[in-house]
């Protein structure tokens, strides 16, 4: 139901690289891609990586330096991070709500924070740094990530409030565009929600909600054109255009127009 999306904001062509590849189906449900960014050839300037909003939890590493390893939390806008001039980056990307499942972690602890991950999940970290290298291919690096999350999935007992996971799929369902006070009742409290919500998600239902429906208009890949002409942002619930343009760019950095421009 949800397929959050970082767009690709390359400047150097073929000289840096980002691919995502699936994790294995077991844990389909808490991961929803590796990935890898990593420099072809050394750049003549550092590179500047800017991470749109997407309700995600992510850890990655330095493959070239395993011990330089972080994990970024929810980020309620978009985030920039300067780079060396070459580097070998391997992520995961967690589904919203899996890392805390995964881990008995507090979300909100980390809500746009950049964290080593020895200091919140100090046994990854010391797996992650004796097992990932410059030197394995995708498939041997996705055998090795798979390895040790399987294992932790098959170590934990998932409980958690069905109320919760029924308004994050009222959510997911709606694109984001939702009342938090009318569409959410699902027999929770208010207060209830956005404990909830802030310890699995990071941040309360309504800050989801928006960021799945900013998820949603990247996903659409709408045109500057129909942007204009379509009035778009009627249909996912915004008051009116400054109002959409604003709230993108929070998420994004670049207003609609210039993020959908297109390249001939």
């Amino acid at each position: 139901m949800y397929m959050p999306i970082q767009p690709s904001l390359n400047p150097f062509g073929e000289d840096v690289r980002y691919i995502e590849f699936t994790p294995a189906t077991q844990l389909s449900n808490f991961i929803y891609c590796y990935w890898q960014l990593r420099t072809v050839r050394p750049l003549n300037t550092p590179f500047i990586y800017r991470v749109v909003a997407d309700g995600c939890i992510d850890i990655l590493l330095e493959l070239n330096s395993p011990d330089q390893n972080f994990i970024t939390g929810l980020s309620t806008s978009y985030i920039e991070f300067p780079l060396d001039q070459q580097f070998n980056y391997l992520g995961i990307r967690f589904f919203p709500a899996a890392l805390p499942q995964l881990f008995a972690l507090d979300a909100s602890e980390l809500t746009n924070r950049f964290e080593q991950i020895s200091h919140v999940i100090p046994k990854t970290a010391q797996y992650l740094e004796r097992h990932l290298h410059a030197g394995l291919t995708q498939e041997q690096a996705k055998e090795v990530l798979d390895r040790y999350f399987l294992r932790v999935l098959a170590g934990i007992d998932l409980e958690v409030d069905g109320r919760f996971y029924e308004a994050m799929e009222i959510i997911l369902q709606n694109r984001g565009n939702v009342s938090v006070e009318k569409d959410l009742d699902t027999g929770l409290s208010a207060r209830q929600l956005r404990r909830l919500f802030q310890f699995y998600v990071g941040d309360t239902s309504k800050i989801f909600s928006k960021i799945v429906r900013f998820q949603n208009i990247l996903y659409a890949k709408p045109s500057a054109e129909s942007l204009r002409n379509n009035k778009l942002f009627y249909t996912l619930g915004y008051y009116d255009q400054s109002h959409f343009i604003k709230e993108f760019k929070t998420y994004f950095g670049k207003s609609p127009s210039k993020a959908f421009e297109r390249k001939d």
